[in-house]
């Protein structure tokens, strides 16, 4: 019962309050546009010190994706690869996503790319990591930007040539918590679910061909206790995730529509609502296409990965204080390294190659830890224990609402007929 309460307090502490904290600006500042022509106005020269006040008085957004951001494509792939297993994993420049590729680049087994953000940051911490020159490469992807997305599928078909893609990770994302307003990608959408989820639905359904032709494909989309309701970080921790009927995605998910239920923006809520959405595509892609291309598409929950860069949105005391929170009072913790194996082990162990699977481990964090003597409760999705089939909530799995949600996603990315799997769709 105490434990209850220690878990009531964080979770009142973390999230309503967190949630209206002030976010630091993403703008990009630009020239004024002319004054309108019914205006009369005396030409004067501006002096350096008005001219500077001028240019800042109107601020507009920042384009993640200029067309400067275009990578010109690597090429003769297929050498480096060799006979090793083609990986790509988005994200992958910190966190989760890094320390997978650090432990799929030295199993031998595989060649990663690095689909990331900030190029330069991922060859640096590649080589901090100790991976080995010859088992990764690292490629611009801002899934902020679907035309940046259509632009790395182009770049990786032409880096590997002719051979398949065998893995793709979907790793990467972005939790807003503390933004009162909504931050949005280059194509309308509320950062948390353009970036969460549409850049990634995008991308998944431009490999699925490719990947029909590897032997023992997969692919994976990272999903999150926080997108399933029958856990306690997704059951307990308000808010809660709920699509809703999907008024927002309906009304077409583009700005000023903020949230997939179509209310006010809430950006803990955004993230979760995400979750749910790759959860819900790891099922229809699974329905869909896994008899006709033999991709094992999955789910999994690394465990709460409390010291992550995911949570920099976070004030100083909650960033010291959750880990050792989730550690010792409900055991859902897990360190980085841990948790980079845990996803390698989905798309690298024999064991893991079944579809339409939810992986977990030590629990899956469907209760608070149980005490143990090493004074880290088990149990609770937290360091240790083995790989397990996790269940999904009855939402994630509703059939109906995921039906909808992929035929609006695929609205919102403006897919078009070459963009759809040419692979034949099970009814």
């Amino acid at each position: 019962m105490v434990r209850f309460s220690f878990l009531a307090a964080a979770v009142y502490l973390a999230s309503p309050t967190e949630a209206f904290a002030p976010a630091a600006s993403q703008v990009r500042t630009q020239r004024l546009t002319s004054p309108s022509n019914d205006v009369k106005v005396t030409p004067q020269i501006a002096s350096p010190t008005l001219l500077a006040d001028m240019l800042v008085q109107t601020e507009l957004p920042e384009k993640i994706y200029l067309p400067t951001d275009k990578e010109s494509p690597q090429v003769l792939g297929g050498i480096k690869i060799g006979s090793r297993k083609l990986t790509v994993i988005t994200g992958a420049s910190s966190g989760l996503g890094l320390n997978c590729a650090v432990a799929l680049s030295k199993t031998g087994r595989h060649f990663v790319v690095m689909a990331v953000r900030d190029v330069e940051k991922a060859k640096r911490v590649a080589k901090e990591m100790g991976m080995p020159d010859n088992t990764y490469t690292v490629m611009k992807l801002e899934l902020g930007s679907l035309q940046s997305v259509r632009d790395f599928v182009f770049n990786l078909k032409a880096f590997k040539s002719a051979r398949p893609l065998d893995n793709l990770i979907c790793n990467a994302a972005v939790y807003r918590p503390t933004d009162p307003e909504p931050a949005w990608t280059d194509d309308g959408f509320e950062q948390s679910m353009g970036i969460n989820h549409f850049g990634h639905f995008l991308l998944a359904n431009l490999m699925v061909d490719d990947m029909a032709k590897a032997k023992d494909p997969r692919m994976c989309i990272v999903g999150s206790i926080t997108g399933n309701t029958n856990t306690v970080g997704g059951g307990l921790v308000y808010p809660q995730a709920d699509l809703g009927n999907l008024q927002g995605f309906e009304e077409g998910a583009k700005k000023p529509i903020a949230m997939a239920d179509g209310k006010p923006f809430f950006g803990a809520k955004a993230y979760k609502d995400a979750k749910v959405c790759n959860m819900m595509t790891v099922s229809e892609l699974h329905r869909r296409y896994q008899e006709s291309t033999g991709i094992a598409f999955s789910s999994m929950y690394p465990g709460c990965i409390a010291e992550t860069a995911l949570f920099r949105e976070k004030r100083p005391w909650f960033r010291k204080a959750f880990p050792w929170f989730m550690k010792y009072v409900t055991g859902g913790y897990v360190g980085q390294e841990e948790a980079g194996e845990r996803l390698a082990q989905v798309v690298d162990a024999p064991e893991c190659t079944k579809s339409d699977v939810y992986w977990s481990w030590n629990g899956g964090a469907q209760q608070v830890g149980r005490w143990s003597a090493d004074g880290k409760p088990k149990g609770a999705g937290g360091s240790g224990g083995e790989i397990f089939e996790n269940a999904q909530s009855d939402a994630v799995r509703d059939r109906e609402v995921s039906k909808k949600m992929w035929d609006l996603s695929c609205q919102a990315c403006g897919m078009g007929e070459k963009d759809f799997p040419k692979a034949a769709m099970s009814p």
